[in-house]
């Protein structure tokens, strides 16, 4: 039976592609070949409906065993093997299908300052032509509508940055010295100490990584009638026309412009209380997070030539 010896479990839009993408040149450590396969997100098929690009997203998922367990088959005998399927820790059904599974997996999780983190996420889907709010904060209150009518975590753009809640749950199943924890601006600020961490933790060797590659950097085309009319296109048309009409949209995209102050001040309240609980769960200080932001962002700025937003799973 193979199956994970660590999962990169959280969260979305916390550099978990770059990380995935750097851990797999680690000659010590063995990484599926697909990023996010999400077998431990439902119990059997995935859902056939959703929000826009859902159920192309579904037919992704790597969900049955047999198939799951082929992507660790190739792992040499003794080599710690793992993925990255970051909801894992958004979704509590999941972490308990995780823990009755592989018990003694080891969980790596990197946080992120939980608006910067949904900004990054509305930024995703908006450049992706499958959010139709061109604004953040109207598109942070649609999103109980959207859980009401079965849309995929990954529109959750608040219940996916409340960590506190999803730690302690976490820690209800799993020992704290199986989890490690770290904040996304340690990936970006200081990259080769913060993989040493996640080496030493997977009990492999040190110093051999130094770099976190620019994966997934997220462009911001600009509002307008273009964006629009493909926006539109790429919600109602075959999925087959998704990946031209992404292109499209992104093409010459511009980075993702900072929230104001006043748009951070108008989202921190559906964060605030969870902030303190995950500092009581954690006990490290997140104080920062309900402060204004010095810089925003994190892997941004211009896209590498030829790149796309990445898209994760197994390809249809």
């Amino acid at each position: 039976m193979s199956l994970p010896d660590f999962l990169i479990a959280g969260v979305p839009k916390a550099g978990t592609t770059a990380l995935h993408t750097a851990l797999r040149q680690h000659p010590g450590l063995f990484l599926s070949r697909i990023k996010e396969p999400k077998f431990f997100l439902t119990d059997g098929p995935p859902p056939d409906r959703g929000g826009p690009g859902d159920v192309e997203t579904y037919r992704e998922h790597v969900w049955r065993r047999a198939d799951y367990e082929a992507l660790f088959a190739d792992a040499p005998p003794g080599t710690p093997a793992g993925e990255s399927t970051p909801f894992y820790l958004y979704d509590t059904a999941a972490q308990r299908r995780i823990h009755a599974a592989v018990p003694g997996v080891k969980l790596i999780i990197s946080l992120r300052d939980p608006v910067e983190r949904a900004h990054s996420n509305w930024t995703h889907l908006w450049s992706a032509g499958l959010e139709p709010i061109g604004d953040l904060v109207r598109a942070c209150e649609a999103e109980p509508h959207r859980v009401r009518e079965g849309w995929a975590h990954f529109w959750h753009y608040i219940g996916l940055g409340r960590y506190g809640e999803q730690l302690e749950h976490l820690f209800s199943l799993f020992p704290r010295d199986q989890v490690l924890i770290f904040r996304y601006r340690d990936l970006v600020d200081r990259p080769a100490e913060t993989l040493d961490r996640i080496c030493a933790f997977l009990g492999v060797r040190q110093g051999l990584l130094t770099e976190l590659p620019r994966e997934n950097v997220t462009a911001h085309p600009d509002p307008g009638l273009r964006h629009r009319v493909l926006s539109l296109m790429r919600r109602r048309l075959s999925t087959a026309l998704g990946a031209p009409l992404e292109g499209l949209l992104q093409h010459r995209g511009a980075s993702r412009r900072p929230l104001s102050w006043e748009q951070r001040q108008r989202l921190l309240p559906y964060f605030a209380d969870d902030i303190r609980l995950l500092e009581r769960v954690t006990g490290a200080d997140f104080g920062d997070w309900l402060l204004p932001r010095q810089r925003a962002g994190g892997l941004v700025g211009t896209r590498p030539p030829g790149q796309r937003q990445s898209r994760n799973g197994r390809r249809r």
